[in-house]
This record gives C-alpha cells, sequence and structure tokens, in this order.
C-alpha cells in the first residue's frame, strides 16, 4: 500500500472517528439569504470630477492648488434589471456617492481653506441570480398600492428579482489635483438626501475643476430567501456574565494592562508583525 493510500485510510478513519464521538444533532429549517453569485473588485477610478455648492465652487474658481485630504462613502444606489436571453441573470447598476475633503489654497504660505465635494461613480455587474416565479408575503409587511402593470404580461417582470448587496471599502485617495475646465461638465443625478447632507444644491464647475483618483474595493453580491436544513447540536447560551460598568474613571483606567510595546517598540518587522505583516488604520 502506498504512502498516499495510507493517509487517505487514516484521514477517512479519523473523519469516522469525530462522526461517532461528535454529539448528535436535530436537523431543522431556517429561511437564509443564499448567495447564488458574487463579484469582487479592485477599481482605481481616475479624474473624478469634484462637484460643489455654488459658494464653495466660486472658491475653487479663484484657488491657486488643491489637495484632497480624504474621502469617505456617503451613501450608494443599487438597481437590479434582468439581462435579455439570459435566463437568470441580472444587471446590478450601482452608483457609489463620495465625500471628499479638500483644502484650497489661494496664494503661496497662506492657510488653506476646506471644503468640502462630492465625486459620483458609478458600475455594472452581470451575475447569476436564479429564477423565482413566487411572490414572497410577510406579516412585517405593510400593505402597499397595487401597481396594475403587475399583471400585465407585456410589461411584468418574470417572477422576482433577486436581491442585490453591494460592500465597499473605505476610498483611497490615489491622486488630486486643479485642472481647467475644457468641455462642459454635466452634473449627475444627485439624491435628495445627499443634496442635504452638503445643505444646498450642487453646481458644474466652469471654468475650473477639482479632479481626484479614488481606490476602491467592493464586492456585488446576489442571494434570493430560501430554506435549508441544517444540523443543530444546542442552543446558544450564554457563557459570559453581565456586569456593571463602574462610572468611576479611575477605577476603568487602572483595570487597563500597561502598554509596554509603545514604550519598547520592536527591533525588527519580524517581530512585530512576524512572517506577514498586519496592516490597519492604527485605531486599536
Amino acid at each position: 500500500m502506498s504512502e498516499v493510500s495510507e493517509a487517505m485510510e487514516t484521514q477517512q478513519t479519523d473523519y469516522k472517528n469525530d462522526l461517532d464521538s461528535a454529539p448528535e444533532f436535530e436537523p431543522v429549517c431556517v429561511d437564509v439569504d443564499r448567495i447564488y453569485d458574487s463579484c469582487g473588485a479592485k477599481d482605481c477610478i481616475r479624474d473624478l470630477t469634484v462637484f460643489f455648492t455654488d459658494e464653495d465652487q466660486q472658491l475653487v474658481e479663484t484657488a491657486t492648488a488643491a489637495r484632497v485630504t480624504r474621502a469617505s462613502v456617503l451613501t450608494s444606489t443599487v438597481n437590479v434589471d434582468s439581462v435579455a436571453f439570459h435566463r437568470g441573470y441580472f444587471s446590478v447598476d450601482v452608483a457609489f456617492y463620495f465625500a471628499v475633503f479638500v483644502e484650497l489654497y489661494t496664494a503661496a504660505g497662506s492657510a488653506p481653506t476646506s471644503v468640502t465635494g462630492l465625486a459620483v461613480y458609478s458600475k455594472r455587474a452581470v451575475l447569476y441570480g436564479s429564477d423565482a416565479n413566487v411572490k414572497s408575503f410577510s406579516s412585517d409587511d405593510i400593505a402597499a398600492a397595487i401597481d396594475p402593470a403587475e399583471f400585465n404580461c407585456c410589461t411584468a417582470e418574470s417572477g422576482t428579482l433577486p436581491r442585490a448587496e453591494v460592500q465597499v471599502s473605505y476610498p483611497m485617495v490615489l491622486a488630486s489635483g486643479l485642472s481647467p475646465v475644457t468641455t462642459p461638465v454635466i452634473l449627475p443625478f444627485v439624491p435628495e438626501n445627499v443634496t442635504e447632507f452638503f445643505g444646498g444644491d450642487l453646481v458644474a464647475p466652469t471654468s475650473q475643476q477639482v479632479l481626484t483618483t479614488l481606490g476602491v474595493f467592493s464586492i456585488i453580491q446576489l442571494s434570493r430567501s430560501v430554506q435549508l436544513t441544517i444540523p443543530t447540536y444546542d442552543f446558544c447560551v450564554p457563557r459570559k456574565e453581565c456586569t456593571d460598568q463602574s462610572d468611576d474613571p479611575c477605577e476603568a483606567f487602572s483595570k487597563i494592562d500597561f502598554p509596554g510595546d509603545s514604550f519598547y517598540p520592536p527591533a525588527t518587522a519580524e517581530e512585530e508583525f512576524g512572517t506577514s505583516p498586519k496592516f490597519n488604520c492604527g485605531c486599536n
């Protein structure tokens, strides 16, 4: 018998022993969201135009330099549509709305003026979402108006649409600067809640604009609610007792360990990170 066969036989024996020693379980039926398809993206979004309110745009028009300090995701809109001639496939249209924090310089040596603008990026993904020719209702649902188009076989969707979910990372600012406007810039659609965030309507630049390049990681997935049978061993009983928090700040401070690593930093990268460095935002 070869070494590979012996290893496989040993592995199968160990697996059987684990099953025999495992506690008995009870099969239960659960309602969960099953992910049918997903994709990940690493987007380098070049030269996004940053839109400002009219007051801030006037500062941009007279600025001599600009620097984007950071950006964050305000919100996103996600729309799902069926793909013609490809049954079970759906297009997911996503629009990201970024809040861009900019420092404007009007003269050499002068203090910068901080303003906040909006950058918009749209993308599309085609994913498999399966078919479901049913309608789901729940006791938690609120009765809504009935759309007559749902009963028109020429216009109604075939079955229900899957649920799309988008996860996006914190944007990385890769480049930024001022640029003259050579062709007319069109202001994209801006949701009402985004307009309220900036405190007024945004305008398109006329002679000078702020451009930024962002790096973004995102995951798009399609899921549907399905019923699955899974094994259960026991209920999740808490193993930790809830304790009252003291209002005494000194007592809370006394429970914090002395940060020796901060006073005696590691001499080499291997001592700090081991074989695989861990990079984080430094919030720990």
